[in-house]
């Protein structure tokens, strides 16, 4: 009788990354479908054709017409969703993702590069939230909401100079 060894006692190498495997037990591939983009990134299909038609992201077609992704699309991705999530318009978003380097993933020294330019701009939207914060809880507070008087819709009745009516809206 040969006695088993308990698979928890038996300590496999670490593996070489050109073969890891798939759940299914095949190769990885360096390339995800729009499907696995999907799943591994948490956005719509839609969003990321979105990215690519607006040149955020990009991929390769197979003969069958279907999209590859390179890996490091995951985290560009990642930073599309973080940029928006602070009110960076896509416009920037694409301008930084520019910067980046293709062909490799991004280093912590290329992202800290691109996000050190949208400091000054993060900064600036901090105070003006910041300032809306503290005059909402004044124009709450006094109930009065009108256009004329409200600190927060109209700072020291600057809209009167362009007479009567809705100016902000319609100034022609």
């Amino acid at each position: 009788m040969t006695e088993t060894v308990p698979r928890s006692a038996v300590q496999d190498p670490a593996p070489d990354p050109a073969e890891y495997t798939a759940p299914a037990g095949r190769p990885l591939s360096r390339e995800l479908t729009i499907g696995q983009l999907a799943e591994r990134s948490g956005v719509a299909h839609s969003a990321l054709r979105y990215y690519e038609d607006e040149g955020l992201i990009t991929s390769r077609r197979t003969s069958g017409n279907q999209r590859r992704y390179p890996r490091d699309t995951l985290r560009r991705v990642a930073f599309i969703r973080v940029s928006q999530n602070v009110g960076i318009p896509l416009a920037a978003i694409r301008a930084a993702l520019a910067e980046l380097p293709e062909g490799r993933t991004p280093t912590p020294e290329d992202w800290a590069r691109v996000s050190a330019g949208w400091r000054a701009d993060l900064d600036s939207r901090i105070a003006v939230l910041e300032q809306l914060r503290d005059g909402l809880t004044e124009c709450i507070g006094c109930g009065c909401l009108s256009l004329s008087s409200c600190q927060l819709a109209n700072p020291n009745d600057v809209l009167s100079r362009n007479g009567p009516g809705p100016c902000r809206f319609d100034c022609s």
